[in-house]
């Protein structure tokens, strides 16, 4: 019989742009994995930080301040730098940012100084501001929109991988130490307390400096990596219509600003809640190791998401998404021992498709106006500045059980955008 050549269902040049495109989400996930490693070192931070530089919940919060301050600041500019140079370029500017804000800790930790410390993380945040504003809307463009939602989960699952290895590295070298009481530091001289946080504090330069040089060795990798173009998406210069006429926008905005604020919050307190005698009774160390499986469910659930996403609706999905969330919070506060810890970290599964969700439904159908609308929703990212240094208040008066009051309330509200308020408006339409 002769050879018969059995056309290929899918265009030889079809099967091109699907290999390019698959290279391309490969390589940008890798971005995704060192965001969320940095991000979820301060968990490991503010446990030390408070300790070193005796400081209450209020206080000591202002590490994720900081941190999450710098997306408000530079979310537009980076939306602006991708609009001008384009997505590719915009995460090499990132990389070498949170590179040199890396580079910084080595003198913050020298004199120790907490603002120079908190000086450094806004520089490394600033970079990673870029990398969202960049990455999460390329991941988002880079295929059909009816996958969109898929795709950014598949992606942000990698970012939960780098949350959940963070913190289990970052006790082990970090948290390597028992940190003095505040009993005993206040009955320390001045020098003896100089030389005992330099001390303390030298445990981060050795991290943060391998942290730099892995971020500057990838800046020139994707520097030099062929990423697909997407001019559909980036304006370049060009002045059009608002991003404000978009209701699923503003009110995907607010949605990340919540979710971000809540699961910070909750992130933030982990380990001086896992310390408590009635919740865990954990030393720091060891409390550092639960917070992985907190990040580590994000991780789970994300991959589990992309695949349910597949066939279920992305509103639908994070509205239950949200409601569990709610539930195991509350569960959580009106319980102790076992059960109030492994609900506040069964959390994290739940908290798994909420972002790439929201951000999904934020930015659909706003065609050139997608880098503005990235930023927009990028910089709501602010509610982790702002909602853990309000819940750190609320423990310092209520103590830190009751405190995750206030991340109920943020998860009722997408319980709200997932089923109703993510429905996308266009003006033209309206």
């Amino acid at each position: 019989m002769p050879n018969v050549n059995v056309p290929s269902s899918t265009p030889p040049k079809a099967q091109s742009v699907n290999q390019t495109y698959v290279a391309a989400l490969s390589m940008v996930t890798v971005l995704f994995f060192f965001w969320g490693f940095i991000t979820s070192l301060n968990d490991i931070l503010i446990p030390h930080f408070k300790a070193i530089f005796d400081l209450n919940y209020t206080r000591v919060m202002l590490i994720q301040f900081a941190f999450f301050f710098a997306y408000f600041i530079f979310s537009m500019p980076s939306a602006k730098i991708v609009d001008t140079l384009g997505y590719k370029k915009t995460m090499v500017v990132g990389l070498v940012v949170m590179a040199l804000g890396a580079f910084v800790f080595l003198p913050a930790a020298s004199l120790p100084s907490y603002p120079l410390f908190l000086a450094a993380l806004m520089v490394v945040a600033g970079g990673i501001t870029a990398l969202q504003v960049s990455a999460n809307a390329y991941v988002a463009i880079l295929g059909p929109p009816e996958t969109a939602s898929s795709r950014l989960n598949l992606a942000q699952a990698f970012n939960s991988f780098g949350t959940t290895i963070g913190p289990y590295l970052g006790g082990i070298y970090i948290l390597s130490s028992q940190p003095k009481t505040a009993d005993a530091i206040k009955q320390m001289s001045a020098d003896a307390l100089h030389t005992y946080r330099i001390h303390e504090a030298s445990s981060v330069k050795m991290p943060y400096v391998i942290i730099g040089l892995a971020l500057l060795l990838f800046a020139v990798i994707i520097g030099m990596f062929k990423l697909p173009p997407m001019p559909q998406a980036e304006r370049h210069g060009k002045k059009g219509e608002s991003i404000w006429k978009y209701t699923h926008l503003v009110l995907g905005a607010v949605g990340i600003f919540v979710y971000v604020g809540a699961e910070v919050s909750i992130g933030s307190f982990l380990i001086n809640y896992f310390a408590q005698p009635d919740i865990g009774n954990l030393s720091q160390v060891a409390a550092s190791k639960y917070v992985s499986y907190y990040w580590g469910g994000a991780m789970v659930g994300r991959f589990v998401g992309s695949a349910i996403l597949q066939r279920v609706k992305t509103g639908t999905l994070l509205g239950i998404a949200a409601t569990a969330a709610v539930l195991l919070v509350c569960t959580s506060m009106l319980t102790t021992g076992p059960v109030a810890m492994w609900s506040i970290i069964l959390v994290g599964f739940f908290n798994s498709i909420m972002f790439p969700s929201i951000f999904t439904l934020g930015i659909a159908k706003l065609g050139p106006l997608t880098g503005d609308g990235s930023g927009l929703l990028i910089m709501a990212i602010v509610g982790g500045a702002i909602i853990p240094v309000a819940q750190g208040w609320i423990a310092d008066h209520i103590g830190v059980h009751h405190a995750f009051l206030l991340p109920v309330l943020c998860y009722a509200y997408i319980v709200y955008y997932g089923l109703r308020g993510s429905r996308p408006v266009i003006p033209s339409e309206a």
